[in-house]
C-alpha cells in the first residue's frame, strides 16, 4: 500500500518503509494435585462412577477415563462430594465419570461461540481482517480498507508492482494493499499467514502499518 507501490493515481500520503520488531513470551503453569493419603475402596463395576483409592488425584482419574476437559471437568461434575479443594480427594468417595461429566462438557461446548465462516472473496477477506484487527486493537473500517484495496490492486490478491523503485530495489509491492516484504514482516499480525500474498495477512499487516503511520487505514489517501 506504499505510495511507490500504487497502480493508479497518486496518493495524498507517501508511506515510508520502516521496520519494527516485537516479541512476546509466555510461560505455562501447572498445578499438581495432592494425592489421597489413606487406604480406600477399589473401583466399582459401574461404568458411570469411580471409587477413589489412596494415591489418586483428579488429574490421574481424568486421564485414565479420557475426559476431554481434564481434572477441571471431573471436579465440576463432582464438586459437591469433593469439596472446595480439588487438590485433596478422600479415599472412598464416589466420583461421577460418565453422563454428568459429559453433560458438563456439553454445556461448555454449547456456550462457546461458533467459528465465523468467511466467504473466500474480497468481502470475506476484509471482514476476517477486521475481526483479527479488533482482537489486536488495530483501528480501521470496512470502507477504508475497501477503498484502498480497490485503488492499490483492484481487488487482486496476487497483484505485484514490477516497475517502480521498490521493484528495482528487489522488494516489489505485493497483494491487495501493495505491501513490500520488509513492511509486511515488520507489521505482520500474529494469527495470520506469513505469506504477503495471503489476502487476510496482507490487509491486516497493511492496516497495522497504517495505524502506526497515520492513525488508521481510513486516513490513507485522505478521508472518504
Amino acid at each position: 500500500m506504499p505510495a511507490k507501490g500504487k497502480h493508479r493515481r497518486p496518493k495524498h500520503y507517501r508511506i515510508t518503509r520502516k521496520l519494527a520488531l516485537a516479541g512476546t513470551g509466555g510461560a505455562a503453569l501447572t498445578l499438581p494435585l495432592i494425592s489421597a493419603t489413606t487406604a480406600g475402596a477399589v473401583e466399582t463395576a459401574a461404568p458411570m462412577t469411580y471409587s477413589v483409592v489412596a494415591g489418586d488425584t483428579l488429574s490421574e482419574i481424568a486421564a485414565q477415563h479420557s475426559l476431554s476437559g481434564g481434572w477441571q471437568q471431573l471436579y465440576d461434575a463432582n464438586k459437591t462430594v469433593v469439596g472446595d479443594n480439588p487438590s485433596v480427594i478422600r479415599p472412598g468417595i464416589k466420583l461421577t465419570i460418565g453422563k454428568q461429566a459429559k453433560a458438563a462438557a456439553a454445556v461448555k461446548a454449547a456456550a462457546a461461540k461458533p467459528a465465523t465462516a468467511y466467504s473466500n472473496n474480497l468481502d470475506g477477506w476484509i471482514r476476517e481482517s477486521l475481526d483479527v484487527m479488533a482482537k489486536h486493537g488495530i483501528p480501521g473500517s470496512y470502507n477504508g480498507i475497501h477503498r484502498n484495496v480497490m485503488r492499490e490492486s483492484s481487488g487482486n490478491p496476487l497483484a505485484i508492482n514490477n516497475w517502480d523503485i521498490n521493484a528495482r530495489n528487489g522488494i516489489p509491492s505485493k497483494g491487495l494493499l501493495q505491501v513490500i516484504d520488509p513492511t509486511f514482516r515488520a507489521y505482520h499480525v500474529p494469527g495470520t499467514a506469513q505469506d504477503s500474498y495471503d489476502p487476510v495477512a496482507n490487509i491486516t499487516a497493511a492496516c497495522n502499518y497504517a495505524a502506526a503511520r497515520y492513525g488508521s487505514i481510513d486516513n490513507v489517501n485522505g478521508p472518504y
